[in-house]
């Protein structure tokens, strides 16, 4: 694969997987990574390495900073950006692509929004169990972790390309597994939340 295109593909793949776990922290980066000539990016996203941009991004990624690392408050973040980390990964992939065909454009969005939408998932699916079973301190280190495994994913795809989409092939096949075993686990506690209800409407 010719180096260029790795590493426009890599990128594309980084951020909508990146924005699924914390959009702020990759828009930040890739902003960082675009300001210091590490890698150059197509001028749909010149304004993403502006320092309003960048500054923005930082403020917001210090909110999730705190608010990502207390029980309860980290699924309803979660919640709220559902609406947030999908679509930004969609773009973000599209746009990485530059002046590419439409269609391969609307492919990439199609591709990185379901990509955002599977590490989103994986990561809201994945607190509920961490809360339920560790708060606190697995909260904590469960949030450091991801923000660890997104910002370095992103330095990884733009440095070494072809090592990043192999480790993300591996990363998808872990996932998936990990959403399976996850949504067996939410539709067990679901059930038991429902049991409790139907013994106190018994009780009365």
């Amino acid at each position: 694969m010719e180096g260029h295109t790795a590493q426009i593909l890599a990128l594309a793949s980084a951020l909508a997987w990146a924005s699924g776990i914390n959009v702020y922290a990759a828009i930040l980066v890739l902003g960082i990574l675009k300001l210091t000539g590490l890698v150059a990016l197509p001028h749909e996203l010149d304004t993403l390495a502006t320092m309003p941009v960048i500054a923005t991004a930082a403020v917001l990624f210090a909110g999730q900073f705190i608010a990502d690392k207390i029980p309860g408050v980290d699924t309803l973040w979660d919640s709220v950006h559902t609406f947030i980390r999908v679509p930004a990964g969609a773009f973000l992939a599209a746009a990485t692509l530059g002046d590419a065909d439409a269609a391969l454009k609307v492919a990439a969005a199609l591709a990185g929004g379901a990509l955002s939408l599977g590490t989103h998932a994986t990561k809201a699916g994945g607190r509920l169990f961490v809360n339920s079973h560790i708060p606190i301190i697995g909260t904590i280190a469960a949030s450091l972790g991801e923000d660890v495994l997104a910002i370095g994913g992103l330095f990884l795809a733009a440095t070494h390309p072809a090592a990043f989409l192999g480790l993300l092939v591996l990363a998808i096949v872990a996932m998936a597994v990990l959403l399976w075993w996850l949504a067996k686990f939410v539709a067990f506690a679901a059930r038991k939340v429902a049991g409790l209800f139907g013994t106190h409407a018994a009780a009365k």
